[in-house]
């Protein structure tokens, strides 16, 4: 007899967030599986970044279940739910740009020092840092500060990785390196949820997609069926593929 699918990594059912006065999430549902990974894409304002906020408690969900590996952890405080195997790269890196590259790298691993071997293969994943492995994170350029950035989650294994709009801002060259390095992310098979504005980035790496708008989920399923539906892709988000290319 066939096997069923194996249960989601991380399952959102109902979640409501308020802040302050502000409704934002208005009960959203969506299931990230294990061991691939999942684009949350949607216009400015839709929501996106509260909800990576919102699975890390940084803002509490005010109604609703976030299940992790099976457990609710909407109640949790943020560092359990970092211990839980979550890490998260907001957009605005949170990188000490006074440290060396190693001394931030250092520092995320919170266990005890960096194994050896997975920082050689951070390092392939990212080799500019390690051309700037003394110097002060400050000295980086934001495409190599982003990359620090995701370093620094991965500098111990993670059940899951989120990750806020990696490729913002950056010259089309760094996209391409960021694009590279989540596809060995994906190969080593990481459980990544990754918020990105650029679409044709996203269609290069998503296994799945979620679309919301105004604080809802109005669309999931396959990345390969966004891609493929022009219309589609220009009712959900305004825009089309071949106006990214």
């Amino acid at each position: 007899m066939a096997e069923g699918p194996a249960d989601p990594l991380l399952r959102l059912e109902g979640v409501q967030t308020h802040i302050g006065p502000y409704h934002i999430l208005h009960g959203i549902y969506f299931e990230v599986p294990a061991g691939e990974l999942t684009m949350l894409l949607g216009r400015n304002g839709a929501g996106k970044t509260t909800t990576l906020r919102t699975i890390m408690g940084l803002w509490r969900a005010s109604a609703g279940s976030i299940l992790f590996d099976g457990r609710d952890i909407a109640a949790l405080p943020t560092p359990d739910i970092a211990r839980s195997g979550i890490a998260y790269v907001p957009e605005s890196m949170g990188i000490f740009t006074d440290l060396t590259v190693r001394e931030n790298i250092v520092l995320a691993a919170r266990s005890g020092p960096v194994d050896k071997a997975r920082l050689e293969w951070i390092l392939g994943l990212f080799p500019a840092l390690k051309r700037f492995w003394n110097l002060p994170a400050g000295h980086l350029s934001g495409g190599q500060k982003q990359m620090l950035a995701i370093a620094r989650a991965i500098a111990e294994p993670r059940q899951l990785l989120l990750v806020d709009e990696p490729t913002k801002g950056l010259a089309p060259v760094m996209v391409r390196s960021m694009i590279e390095a989540f596809r060995a992310l994906k190969a080593a098979g990481e459980t990544i949820l990754l918020v990105e504005q650029n679409f044709h980035a996203a269609s290069q790496l998503g296994d799945n997609v979620i679309v919301m708008d105004d604080g809802l989920v109005v669309h999931s399923g396959a990345m390969s069926e966004l891609v493929a539906d022009k219309a589609l892709q220009q009712r959900l988000l305004g825009l089309s593929l071949d106006a990214h290319q």
